[in-house]
């Protein structure tokens, strides 16, 4: 039997790098409103580690799915379980599950070999993984650039190549951790942009900088590595954000998604795509990391980079133009915002349209949203 976690602190415990790692209130909060979460995906026998056991009986108590084993911290090192699955792997999880006697080698699961795989996981989650595997899924009608900087006057340069930038945290949770730029004569001022560079610098060694580009649309693709050497399509995610956070996804079929996203980009791209990640990454994640894992990308406009020509941002402009031919102004993909190598909330929309959508009816459409409200977090979900 498997023991699932929801520990949505993940990416600011991942930035830290700490065993003893306190997660900030807001982080704490949607632990314990939503640590109910992996009731959707968990087989009927398994357990799910929540803070409060009545709160999350209370919360699935109308809602149609098989597990129903939520178990508290005090229970760990009684319960028998052959696996851990959390929303992703940190050294101050484990940290936690040790103080709660839980045997360490039932942390470990197949395809993550030697004791450094925790420090692996986390090489494997800074984003020069993202700007690594960038390049490689460059094609016709695609665009994006990414380039990690040791030194402000690196990153001063690059933000006067581009004219417009993106700054990135090498770890950061979604929202923080990013920061817009356009150059200044002499110095970053920008909302103390320069204070927080300085400081990124110092503690996590780099930061990724990025072009600007003018965002139509956001989405991205969900994943399952076997820790073997195979990763599987799971599905799309078409989500909603507000100054770089989540907000929300939509919950469709597959086939619904793929014609949504067909009015911006070809659904040939979009395949190809797909198929260049299961096969590039396969190989990357072969012995360190097995679970979930979704990729962000985005759609964007033509010439949204102000500084550079189109020819800069992708050469042989002519077959991107017959590309796209089917489409009313000329989009372009961005196949590799970043890469989330934990489980999603694509995942929880996926896992939902299996609650929501049972028969896979192509009209049923839905909305989910993760709502603050009376001091609480609450998923809701709306018929569109």
């Amino acid at each position: 039997m498997t023991l699932h976690i929801f520990n949505p602190d993940h990416d600011l415990a991942l930035a830290s790098g700490l065993d003893n790692f306190t997660a900030p209130h807001a982080g704490r909060q949607l632990r314990h409103d939503l640590g109910w979460l992996p009731a959707l995906w968990a087989d009927e026998e398994d357990y799910i580690l929540v803070d409060d056991v009545a709160t999350a009986l209370k919360r699935v108590r109308h809602r149609p799915i098989r597990c129903r084993h939520f178990v508290s911290y005090q229970q760990l090192a009684s319960l028998a379980v052959t696996r851990i699955e959390p929303w992703g792997w940190n050294a101050a999880l484990c940290a936690q599950l040790r103080r709660y006697g839980v045997e360490s080698g039932k942390w470990k699961v197949e395809g993550e070999k030697g004791n450094d795989w925790l420090d692996t996981i986390r090489e494997l989650s800074h984003r020069r993984t993202a700007a690594q595997l960038l390049p490689l899924l460059q094609t016709e009608g695609t665009v994006g650039e990414a380039n990690e900087c040791t030194t402000i006057e690196e990153v001063q340069a690059l933000v006067n190549k581009y004219g417009q930038a993106v700054l990135k945290a090498p770890w950061s949770s979604s929202g923080r951790g990013v920061r817009f730029l356009t150059p200044h004569t002499s110095h970053f001022s920008p909302q103390n942009i320069d204070g927080w560079l300085h400081n990124i610098l110092l503690k996590q060694g780099s930061v990724m900088v990025e072009p600007l580009y003018t965002k139509v649309k956001d989405f991205g693709m969900e994943f399952y590595s076997d820790g073997e050497g195979n990763i599987s399509y799971s599905g799309l995610s078409l989500f909603h954000t507000s100054n770089g956070a989540y907000t929300g996804n939509i919950i469709a079929t597959e086939q619904a998604k793929r014609e949504m996203l067909s009015r911006y980009l070809p659904t040939p791209l979009l395949d190809q795509t797909q198929e260049r990640i299961c096969q590039i990454l396969g190989d990357v994640f072969k012995n360190k990391y097995q679970g979930p894992f979704g990729i962000d990308m985005m759609v964007v406009k033509l010439l949204s980079v102000k500084s550079l020509v189109l020819s800069d941002i992708c050469p042989n402009t002519s077959k991107v133009k017959s590309l796209n031919s089917q489409h009313s102004t000329l989009n372009f993909l961005h196949p590799c915002v970043e890469i989330n190598l934990r489980r999603t909330m694509g995942h929880v929309a996926l896992a939902l349209g299996k609650v929501c959508n049972p028969t896979a009816d192509d009209d049923i459409r839905y909305v989910m949203r993760i709502n603050y409200f009376k001091n609480n977090y609450k998923l809701k979900i709306r018929r569109q």
